[in-house]
């Protein structure tokens, strides 16, 4: 495994919004789109990824996080895993433990027994769902709150199976239409009172509850198959974001935020951004 300076600390993650402190990633080192698992990778399949361009634009993100006081950890690229950049995917952190998920696609198995190696190596508590199929960026946590979808990655039974091990949490299940991959592509927490959304991918109901709760910021179409919505909120209303959102961007301004612009384009071609690429170990 990669070496860090400082010693990663105990999981401690209870928003989407405090200050991001540690994060895991992994270097797009062997990305490819070899199994076409999302609609974005079906229009990137025949130019398929620019390996050398994705780590450029990779190492500039983890600069962009380093200039911001984010330390960073790193999993070891694989040449069996194309889809491990995604470590937001493998696992997710709630309270003081990382849950280790149950991975639905086939090219993706695998992937969690390397981050449980990690884990232990680092000595940070986890939980594995063997069984029950769940995955990070269906998971979105606002203090005793947790946002689930309910998505072709992640089943109802192991939104059953997480409220019950999790009982001092308040569990929403969020149905979200198939075509998108998962909740965070189409909904992202930035602060306690705001939220950016893609109306198109969720159902009514769920629209008129998150607006109880939230101030949405609506991502046009041409700007959500950028990867509008998965930004990734570090902190002190500071936002990583890509430059070609230019509305989103703007919305953010307006409201704000500030917006740290990096260029995610390749990366994006399979099927995630920012969020996707980071799983948070401690924030706050």
């Amino acid at each position: 495994m990669s070496t860090h300076a400082k010693p990663v600390p105990a999981a401690d993650c209870r928003s989407e919004y405090d200050t991001l402190r540690h994060v895991l990633l992994c270097p797009p080192r062997f990305m490819e789109i070899r199994d076409v698992i999302n609609d974005v990778q079906k229009q990137y399949k025949d130019e398929n990824i620019d390996v050398t361009k994705a780590l450029r634009q990779h190492d500039n993100f983890v600069e962009a996080l380093a200039e911001e006081g984010v330390e960073t950890a790193f999993l070891e690229a694989s040449e069996e895993y194309p889809e491990q950049v995604f470590t937001r995917d493998i696992g997710f952190t709630i309270g003081d433990t990382v849950f280790i998920s149950e991975m639905a696609a086939d090219v993706r198995q695998g992937e969690e027994q390397v981050l449980q190696q990690w884990l232990g190596e680092q000595g940070i508590r986890f939980k594995h769902m063997p069984g029950h199929r769940i995955e990070g960026g269906d998971v979105l946590v606002d203090r005793d709150t947790v946002y689930i979808g309910i998505s072709s990655r992640t089943s109802e039974k192991a939104i059953e199976e997480f409220q019950r091990q999790m009982p001092d949490f308040h569990v929403l299940p969020l149905q979200l239409n198939e075509k998108y991959l998962h909740l965070d592509c189409v909904f992202n927490i930035l602060s306690p009172t705001e939220a950016l959304i893609f109306p198109e991918a969720l159902e009514q109901a769920s629209i008129d509850m998150l607006r109880e709760r939230y101030t949405l910021i609506s991502v046009e179409s041409d700007e959500q198959f950028k990867l509008g919505t998965n930004v990734l909120s570090i902190g002190d209303r500071r936002v990583v974001s890509q430059p070609q959102n230019t509305k989103v961007n703007h919305q953010l301004r307006d409201r704000g935020f500030r917006v740290i612009e990096t260029d995610f384009s390749e990366i994006i071609k399979s099927g995630g951004a920012f969020r996707c690429c980071t799983m948070p170990v401690a924030r706050g």
